[in-house]
This record gives C-alpha cells, sequence and structure tokens, in this order.
C-alpha cells in the first residue's frame, strides 16, 4: 500500500509540474507581414524547418502590424514575435520583451537618394528642401536618414520638411520636383531602380550599418523555453537561413545568418536615433 501511495503521489507531482516545465507549442508573429496567408506563404517553409529541429510546434499569429503585435503580446496572445529594430525599443519599453536571436541583414543601412542631375551634392544641401522618408518610425527609411541629415547639422522639421510617402509615389514626386531627396535603405535603392529604369539615382550619403532584425520574447516564457529557441538557431542556423530565404519576400536576409550573443544595449545606436526625432520615450510607436 506505501509503495502504491508514493507512486501515486510521484505520478501526480509529474502531472502537475509537466505544464509548467514543458511547452510544446510556441505562438509566433512578423509585425511587417499582414494576414494569415501572407504569413504562412512567406514563414511556412521556416516554420516546417523550425519545427523539425526543434521539436516544437509553431502556431502563426497573424496581425496587422506592430500595434496589434505589441498588444498580442499584452494580452498573452502571442510568445515570439520577428520584428525591426526600432519596434524592439517600444516591445521593450512596454513590455520587458527581450531579445533572443538578431536575423541578421547585410548591408542594412541608410541612405540620402536624390536624381542624378540634382544639383544637391551633400546632406547640408537639402536645407529649406522637402524630404521624404518611408514608414514613421522605421528604421532604416525614417530613424537612419534624419540621423544623418542631423549629423551634417540640419534639425528634424526645422531645417527640411518631411513628408512620409509610398516608395513608388515618392520616387515620382522626386522626378516632378515636389522633393529633393529620399530616405531608403540598399535594398529599395535596388527597388526604385528596376522600377525606374530610365531614370539615373544618385546617394548622397549612407549611415553607418544598423541593428538587424529580431526574434523577440515574451517575459511570460519560460526559460527552457527560450534556451531551446535559441539552442535551435545555433545548431541548425544554415538549414533555417535556408528555409526563411526561399521565398522572395524574405531576400533582405540573403548572405545573412542568426546571432544568439545578443543584449538589449546593442540596440542603443536607435534609442539615440529616435532623440533625433524628438522621440525620448517608447512606450508608443511613433505616428500611431
Amino acid at each position: 500500500m506505501k509503495q502504491l501511495l508514493a507512486t501515486g503521489l510521484l505520478a501526480a507531482t509529474i502531472a502537475f509540474a509537466a505544464p509548467v516545465l514543458a511547452q510544446d507549442t510556441i505562438r509566433f508573429a512578423v509585425t511587417d507581414i499582414d494576414g494569415l496567408e501572407e504569413l504562412q506563404q512567406n514563414m511556412g517553409p521556416f516554420k516546417d524547418a523550425f519545427e523539425a529541429a526543434s521539436g516544437l510546434k509553431v502556431e502563426f499569429f497573424p496581425v496587422s502590424g506592430r500595434t496589434v503585435a505589441v498588444e498580442a503580446m499584452a494580452a498573452d496572445q502571442v510568445d515570439f514575435v520577428l520584428t525591426g529594430p526600432a519596434e524592439y525599443v517600444v516591445f521593450n519599453a512596454r513590455l520587458d520583451a527581450q531579445p533572443v536571436v538578431v536575423w541578421e541583414r547585410p548591408d542594412y543601412y541608410s541612405n540620402l537618394v536624390v536624381l542624378d542631375s540634382s544639383p544637391v551634392q551633400t546632406p547640408a544641401d537639402l536645407k529649406g528642401q522637402k524630404i521624404s522618408f518611408g514608414e514613421i518610425g522605421s528604421t532604416s527609411q525614417h530613424l537612419g536618414p534624419v540621423t544623418i541629415l542631423a549629423e551634417a547639422g540640419l534639425t528634424y522639421s526645422v531645417d527640411y520638411e518631411p513628408v512620409f510617402l509610398n516608395r513608388n509615389v515618392a520616387v515620382e514626386a522626386l522626378i516632378s520636383g515636389e522633393i529633393a531627396a529620399i530616405g531608403l535603405n540598399r535594398t529599395h535603392i535596388e527597388s526604385i531602380t528596376e522600377k525606374f529604369p530610365d531614370q539615373s539615382f544618385r546617394v548622397i550619403a549612407s549611415g553607418e550599418p544598423l541593428p538587424s532584425d529580431l526574434l523577440v520574447v515574451s517575459p511570460t516564457v519560460s526559460p527552457e523555453v527560450v534556451n531551446l529557441v535559441r539552442q535551435t538557431f545555433v545548431d541548425h542556423g544554415p538549414d533555417l537561413l535556408a528555409a526563411v530565404t526561399s521565398t522572395e519576400a524574405n531576400a533582405k536576409f540573403i548572405g545573412g545568418g542568426f546571432t544568439t550573443n545578443v543584449d538589449d544595449t546593442d540596440y542603443d545606436l536607435v534609442r539615440n536615433m529616435f532623440a533625433n526625432i524628438g522621440v525620448t520615450e517608447f512606450q508608443e510607436f511613433v505616428g500611431e
């Protein structure tokens, strides 16, 4: 009887402890992919490769932007989010979300671009001009180009007029003379060069390399699960990268890799960039 009782108690203890120690499914979102269909199309190969390598199941959680993603994490609806550097700063400030794995983007830096025929030669020449940036708060399309201008002595919204136009619309405005320059990253320059083959563009200044995108985790996820996710990238990085870059939408990661030795302070550069647009608190996304 004593042996049976002891066995029963042990089984009950294990059954009670299992949900605390084990998590076989992780909920995963990407801030710049809108909707479940696009998420499955762009990240499906990665999901399959990660599940095979880790033994965990991945449950996609579609979001319609960065604000929905951070609110979903706050509501304990999502565990891991793949997001950009500027977005991470807000996740960390609001939720104490932590970096897990950096998804390296080769040649990730900001540029100021003009028409080749433009008289503008340096960022300082843009004083008094109208400049288009990408999405408000974007690391490479907004904060980075503004930082280039700040380093040239130009104050945001004082020495020039910032506008936010769709990329192709911005190029049209550049061609018509409505704006003087566009803030872009390298892959965007390749894109507009392909879409506007009759135009010649010139980079007047480039910024320093930017911190890359990263996988962040909710503080509610157990350390054991976080360590398993991190170790999976360590052990199976090449296979996971091949899966990620098998879809055209993830071409920005081609030639990159994964870095698990990451710390919150690695993103202080982004926090300093925010200061150039007058933002020093990070509880909300800029422009939302």
